[in-house]
């Protein structure tokens, strides 16, 4: 048995679960989020408990038992707290600023770079070096994380660029043997 996957999921007072055969759409105070699973997956609902049972133990079945309970919960956690990821922005002039529904992002090239705020993301600057992306899909939220992310990737010599909050830049030393023949 998926030690995950035979968790029961608990759904707090407020959020709306609807199984529709292998659609599931979740109603809370954030938003409505639905997804299609797999068919082979049986998803039941009993009052404020939703389980996830797989058919057999097949290696495909237990691999998706455990991945479709942490993305049920996870859309039931997205609808009543939301998600958010943080970025920093490091290097010498290089800043953000939030201009309506914009981001202005100036990191080091010719011109300036625009993001914009899309239905289900929200794109906060509480700080000229800093970005907040929040929303209710985890996915969504990781993927424009990754996109921002992407338009100035942090460098491993000085550590100029955009990177996650929590993240560690590997450093390297530069030109070795500077001065020696």
């Amino acid at each position: 048995m998926s030690r995950i996957g035979k968790n029961p999921i608990t759904v707090p007072a407020g959020v709306d679960v609807k199984v529709d055969g292998s659609t599931v759409t979740v109603k809370g105070p954030k938003g409505t989020l639905t997804k299609e699973f797999k068919p082979a997956m049986k998803i039941t609902v009993d009052g404020s408990v939703i389980t996830v049972e797989r058919p057999d133990d097949e290696a495909a079945n237990r691999s998706l038992h455990g991945l479709t309970r942490t993305l049920l919960n996870n859309m039931i956690i997205g609808v009543t707290e939301g998600f958010e990821k943080k970025l920093e922005i490091n290097g010498v002039g290089y800043r953000c600023q939030k201009t309506g529904k914009e981001l202005v992002l100036n990191v080091g090239y010719s011109h300036k770079t625009s993001v914009f705020d899309t239905d289900d993301i929200t794109i906060e600057a509480p700080q000229p070096n800093q970005i907040v992306i929040k929303g209710i899909d985890k996915q969504k939220v990781g993927q424009f994380a990754a996109e921002v992310r992407g338009i100035r990737p942090p460098e491993p010599y000085k550590g100029k660029g955009i990177k996650y909050a929590d993240e560690v830049i590997r450093r390297k030393e530069g030109k070795a043997g500077k001065g020696k023949k």
